[in-house]
């Protein structure tokens, strides 16, 4: 089911400059609320698909992967409390496989999105996620920015994407991959 787009939805990006390096308890603290796991559902496929997403507003907007839930009839996004939300589809690009769902909720921690031209190759990241689904969700991996501007091409689709050696794994997708900051 598709969602209307609302008004003045925007993504506000956060400068690094300034602020204190935190440690990954640290991280996994502030950032922990702003993550959720991605359901869905095929009949035609019949399949399950499950994945992460990050809370990009306070109202519902989240971010995720297209592939997730590509040709899927239903989803469900789970908070990181534990609350089940129905999703709607906002949007997707199959072509840099991303996805914005919509849940109908209120004050959600959105995450704080980072400039990725900010970032160098060594920089120190983490990835938070639902490997293999809701049994391990909610699990931190840590690792290094291993090379930047990427350029491959997947499935037909060329990317350019950031690189790192953090463990991620099927149900990872769809995720963030945080900064120290």
């Amino acid at each position: 089911e598709r969602a209307e787009t609302g008004t003045g939805v925007t993504l506000s990006l956060q400068s690094s400059a300034g602020l204190e390096e935190m440690t990954l308890p640290e991280l996994y603290r502030a950032a922990i609320d702003s993550i959720v796991g991605i359901s869905a559902t095929s009949a035609d496929i019949s399949g399950y698909y499950s994945g992460t997403g990050i809370i990009m507003t306070g109202d519902g907007y989240i971010l995720t992967n297209a592939h997730i839930i590509s040709g899927t009839d239903e989803c469900t996004v789970t908070t990181s409390d534990g609350t089940e939300y129905d999703a709607r589809l906002v949007g997707e690009d199959t072509q840099s496989d991303i996805a914005v769902l919509k849940i109908e909720a209120s004050g959600l921690k959105a995450a704080a999105f980072g400039i990725s031209d900010e970032l160098s190759v060594g920089d120190a990241v983490a990835a938070i996620g639902n490997p293999l689904g809701d049994e391990l969700k909610g699990t931190i991996t840590n690792g290094i920015v291993s090379a930047m501007n990427r350029s491959i091409t997947y499935r037909n689709h060329s990317m350019t994407l950031i690189q790192t050696n953090a463990a991620l794994n099927e149900g990872n997708s769809g995720g963030p991959l945080f900064n120290m900051y």
